[in-house]
C-alpha cells in the first residue's frame, strides 16, 4: 500500500468509497456524494491523499476549512474514509499519519474532526494519532429522522504554531 496525492481522475473511486461510508449511517450527516466540482470547491487544495494498492484506491483523506477568517487559516476539519473491503488493514492509520505530516508541511496547526459516537473505530483511530476528545455536541443534526450527537476531537501540532 502506498499513500499519494489525490487527483481529479481518482474521483470515481473516491466517491464510491464516500458512498460506502454514507451507507453505514455512522460516517456523516450527508446523504449523497456530490459531483467532483462541488466536492473540490469544499475542500482545501492541499493535503488530499489516497491509499493505493496497485491501481486500486483503498481509502482517502482530505481537509476542509473551518472558517474563512484569517485567524483560523491553520485550522482544518478532517474527512477520512476507508473502503469496506480494506478496513482493519491499517489503511486509515497510514492515511491519517500522512495527513498529519502533509498538514504540518502546509502550515496547518490544528486538525479537528467531528465523529458520531457510534463510530468507535474512527474515534480510536484519531486518538491513536494524537487527537484528543474535546466533548460531545448534543444532537446538532438529524439523520434519517434521528437526532445524532457528534464527538469533537482535535489535534494541535507540536511543530507548527508553537
Amino acid at each position: 500500500m502506498m499513500v499519494s496525492a489525490m487527483h481529479a481522475e481518482d474521483w470515481d473511486a473516491v466517491r464510491a468509497i464516500y458512498l460506502e461510508g454514507i451507507a453505514t449511517g455512522n460516517a456523516t450527516f450527508q446523504q449523497s456524494a456530490p459531483e467532483w466540482e462541488k466536492w473540490d470547491a469544499g475542500h482545501l487544495p492541499v493535503c488530499r491523499l489516497v491509499a493505493r494498492e496497485g491501481a486500486e484506491i483503498l481509502g482517502w483523506v482530505a481537509l476542509s476549512a473551518v472558517s474563512k477568517r484569517p485567524v483560523y487559516a491553520g485550522v482544518a476539519e478532517v474527512s477520512i474514509y476507508v473502503a469496506e473491503r480494506a478496513r482493519s488493514r491499517g489503511v486509515g492509520s497510514a492515511l491519517l499519519s500522512a495527513l498529519i505530516t502533509a498538514s504540518e508541511a502546509a502550515g496547518l496547526w490544528t486538525l479537528q474532526a467531528g465523529i458520531f459516537p457510534e463510530n468507535t473505530a474512527s474515534i480510536e483511530l484519531h486518538r491513536k494519532h494524537g487527537f484528543r476528545v474535546l466533548g460531545t455536541r448534543e444532537r446538532p443534526g438529524c439523520l434519517n429522522g434521528k437526532w445524532r450527537d457528534v464527538v469533537l476531537l482535535e489535534r494541535r501540532s507540536s511543530v507548527i504554531g508553537v
